[in-house]
C-alpha cells in the first residue's frame, strides 16, 4: 500500500497499522522516525509487545549512527570494496549491492528470534541493524589475517579470479597463501566470453586425478608439478598446459568429466545459462514461472532450499506499487470505499496532482 505520513490523516493510519502489528520494520537512518513520531519508544505506547526492526546504516546507537547509507556506500567501509579488485588499480567493489540481501537476510533471523522471545516471555523489543556491521561479517578472511595472523589485508598481489599466486608476488602475499594450484578459471572449447571453467585441486591426489583426465600428457607428469610448493613455483606454465586441455572440451563437458573423476570444476555460469540451461536448478524447481498482471508471464527466482515436512512455494509475483491499499484498509482498519476515494483525492494515500495507474483506478471502482 501507499501511504503519506507526512500528513495528519497519514501518520494517524501508519499508527492504527502498527497498533496492531506483530513486527514493524523500517530502514530508515536512525532520525527518521522518531523525527515522524514512529519511533519505537512511541509505537511500543500503541503495543507493548511489538518487535520493532531497525536497518538502518550505521544503525541506532555510535558516534555515527545518523550516517545516511546506501549499499555500494556501506560496502565501501566495511572493506569489502579495497578487498576488491585486480593488483595496482583501484578499489572495484562488487558488481551488485550483496548488502542489500544480506541485511534482509539478518533481518529475517533477528524478527523470527525476537518473535520466538516474545512468544516465551511477552516481551517485545527494538532490533537495531547496521548494514554496515554486517558488511564486516563478509570480510572474516582479512579479520583472521590481521588478527591472527598479524598482517594487514593487501590488494596488491591478490590473486585475479581463481588464480592461487599473481605473476611475480611473494608466495604468501596474497589472499590465500599458496595453498591450492591448481586454482583458476581457464578457457573451454569456443573461446567466447561465457565460455570458461573452474578447476581446483586442493591435494596432490586431487591433482592426479586431473592429470589422468587429461589423458597424462608429459608435460604434467614432470616431477616440478608432483607437489604443490612445485605447481605453486610453476604456476604460469601449470596453467597454460591445463588451459591447453580444456579448450578441447565444452565447458559443462569438462565438468561432466573432471566430477566423474573426483576432480572440483564447474562450468562458469551467465545469468542465461543459470535460468535456461542448468539442469540441476530446473530439477530443484528453483525458478518458477507465474503471471505477472504488467510483465506477463515470466520466471522468478524461488526459494533457495527445501523443507521436507512444510514445503515452501511461492504463489503470486511481488505486488505493485499501491496494489493492495484498499484491501488493507478495508479489511484491518474498517475504512469505508469513500473514505478510501477522499484518501487518494486529498493526498493521503497518492501524490496529489500524480495520475494513478489503471490498476488503483479499476480497485477503486
Amino acid at each position: 500500500m501507499t501511504l503519506n505520513i507526512r500528513t495528519p490523516r497519514g501518520l494517524e493510519i501508519a499508527k492504527r497499522l502498527a497498533a496492531m502489528s506483530d513486527i514493524v520494520i523500517e530502514n530508515f537512518s536512525s532520525r527518521v522516525m522518531q523525527k515522524w513520531g514512529l519511533g519505537y519508544a512511541e509505537l511500543r505506547q500503541l503495543r507493548p509487545d511489538m518487535i520493532y526492526v531497525s536497518m538502518a546504516g550505521f544503525g541506532h546507537i555510535g558516534r555515527n549512527h545518523h550516517y545516511t547509507t546506501m549499499g555500494p556506500s556501506a560496502q565501501a567501509l566495511s572493506g569489502q570494496t579495497f578487498l576488491s579488485g585486480l593488483p595496482g588499480q583501484p578499489p572495484a567493489g562488487w558488481g551488485w549491492s550483496y548488502l542489500d540481501d544480506t541485511g534482509g537476510m539478518y533481518g529475517v533471523m533477528c524478527a523470527l528470534t525476537a518473535l520466538r522471545h516474545r512468544n516465551a516471555t511477552g516481551q517485545g523489543q527494538h532490533v537495531d541493524l547496521s548494514q554496515m556491521t554486517m558488511g564486516i561479517t563478509l570480510t572474516g578472511a582479512a579479520f583472521l589475517d590481521r588478527t591472527v595472523n598479524g598482517r594487514p589485508a593487501r590488494r596488491e598481489g591478490y590473486p585475479p579470479g581463481n588464480r592461487a599466486v599473481w605473476p611475480g608476488a611473494p608466495l604468501l602475499n596474497n589472499y590465500r597463501g599458496p595453498t591450492v594450484a591448481p586454482h583458476n578459471a581457464y578457457r573451454t572449447q569456443g573461446g567466447g566470453y561465457n565460455d570458461w571453467c573452474v578447476i581446483a585441486c586442493f591435494s596432490d591426489h586431487e591433482w592426479q586425478n586431473l592429470v589422468g583426465v587429461m589423458g597424462s600428457p608429459t608435460w604434467a607428469t614432470d616431477a616440478k608439478f608432483t607437489t604443490l610448493s612445485e605447481r605453486i613455483q610453476h604456476q604460469e606454465e601449470l596453467d597454460q598446459g591445463i588451459e591447453h586441455w580444456t579448450q578441447t572440451l565444452e565447458k559443462y563437458a569438462l565438468t561432466e568429466t573432471c566430477q566423474a573423476a573426483g576432480v572440483r570444476a564447474m562450468a562458469v555460469q551467465s545469468a542465461e545459462d543459470r535460468v535456461e540451461h542448468d539442469p540441476q536448478l530446473r530439477a530443484r524447481g528453483f525458478y518458477a514461472e507465474l503471471d505477472h498482471p504488467l510483465l506477463g508471464r515470466r520466471k522468478i527466482q524461488g526459494i533457495p532450499f527445501k523443507l521436507s515436512r512444510s514445503p515452501a512455494e511461492i504463489y503470486w509475483p511481488a505486488p505493485l506499487i499501491g496494489q493492495h491499499t484498499r484491501a488493507v484498509l478495508e479489511e484491518l482498519l474498517g475504512l469505508s470505499v469513500q473514505d478510501i476515494r477522499d484518501g487518494y483525492a486529498d493526498g493521503t494515500l497518492w501524490p496529489t496532482g500524480m495520475p494513478m495507474y489503471p490498476y488503483i483506478e479499476e480497485a477503486l471502482a
